[in-house]
């Protein structure tokens, strides 16, 4: 099992830790409660070195990524991000990612840990398919990722940082110099809808800038939190979950990324796309609110009041902002709408839930 470089610093400090995607990762410090709260309401640290990244560069890097991603890379700019999906030809999900354009013929794609390999060898094999003349370079483990997180992660970074970082929006980036580091790329982006950035940087920088983070934040509430944080935050903002809510047999526009996925531009897998959205789509994720005393769980089944099975739950959990249990589902369409009563199967029991508009919070 892989270690990111801040794994001794998790365990010295009494963090609980699991397996995921192949690597030994925090998934509690405290409580998840605590850590959910303290990045909605201040600020959090992450430790998501887990997470792979690519370069493409050369003279046909904008052509390979545009004709990879659902999205619009033809629109980027320098300094500009776009989250995407890697559609595969048969209308599903290679994986979901971040699209970082660096200049012209220099990109850089953030993908899921679990999916390294796999997106590694789809967009190597669609390089060589398509003849595009440009390089793919796995740059996954000389590069390390912290998420600094919630409302107070400007305030804390910028005491650290010689560029002002109010002036980087939402998916933007830019180079900045950090005191004792030297420049790091520093994105306005995240998992948790809280705000805040995420910063990239060599393996020998980490617990040192780890260390830095967490003293300087300490006053303003800074705390380590771990993924069963980020699963929850990420819940309540209805962000989608690779493995859980999309996969490859999943299709962006039932999944609710018809605005990532943009029809009118050729990437790999669109006529399937166009084919399924012409014969019309015959599922919708959507959020649900539990009425009745449970908790939702990944692939329990969705009734409707006759006790027809017209889906099945995504992922679910107990909302720590809302104190109430929440869940995404992939349910009939005909099922979407905010308002419409739905039933989740919780062992022998129908417990009754509500379809709710996304984001919860």
């Amino acid at each position: 099992m892989k270690r990111t470089s801040l794994y001794k610093k998790h365990t010295d400090i009494g963090a609980k830790m699991v397996d995921f995607a192949g690597f030994s990762m925090p998934v509690i410090y405290t409580s998840i409660k605590e850590e959910h709260l303290a990045v909605r309401q201040s600020a959090g640290l992450f430790d998501v070195s887990h997470m792979g990244e690519f370069r493409i560069s050369g003279k046909d890097a904008r052509s390979l990524v545009q004709w990879l991603s659902s999205n619009d890379a033809d629109k980027l700019s320098p300094g500009e991000i776009q989250y995407s999906c890697l559609p595969n030809s048969k209308g599903g999900i290679v994986d979901d990612l971040l699209v970082y354009c660096i200049d012209p013929e220099h990109f850089m794609l953030v993908v899921n840990a679990s999916n390294i390999e796999k997106d590694f060898d789809w967009i190597e094999h669609q390089r060589i398919l398509k003849e595009f003349d440009a390089e793919l370079v796995n740059l996954s483990d000389e590069t390390d990722l912290l998420a600094l997180q919630g409302p107070k992660a400007e305030k804390i970074l910028q005491e650290l940082c010689e560029e002002d970082l109010s002036v980087v929006e939402n998916y933007h980036f830019i180079n900045a110099s950090i005191k004792g580091f030297g420049e790091l790329m520093i994105s306005r982006t995240g998992y948790t809808g809280a705000g805040g950035f995420e910063i990239y940087l060599k393996p020998a920088q980490t617990v040192e800038l780890w260390n830095v983070l967490l003293e300087k934040g300490k006053s303003d509430g800074l705390i380590p939190a771990g993924l069963a944080a980020r699963d929850t935050l990420r819940l309540e903002m209805g962000y989608c979950l690779y493995g859980n809510d999309i996969d490859e047999t999943t299709n962006p526009l039932e999944a609710g990324l018809g605005w990532i996925t943009k029809l009118d531009s050729e990437f790999v897998g669109k006529d399937v796309l166009l084919a399924q959205k012409e014969s019309g789509l015959k599922s919708r994720l959507v959020g649900f609110e539990l009425k009745d005393k449970g908790i939702p769980r990944k692939d329990y089944p969705v009734f409707d009041a006759d006790e027809n099975e017209i889906g099945r739950v995504t992922s679910g959990t107990q909302s720590p902002s809302l104190s109430k249990p929440i869940g995404l589902a992939y349910v009939d369409r005909k099922f979407r709408k905010k308002g419409t009563e739905i039933f989740i199967g919780v062992r022998k029991k129908k417990l009754k839930a509500v379809v709710c508009g996304l984001p919860f919070v």
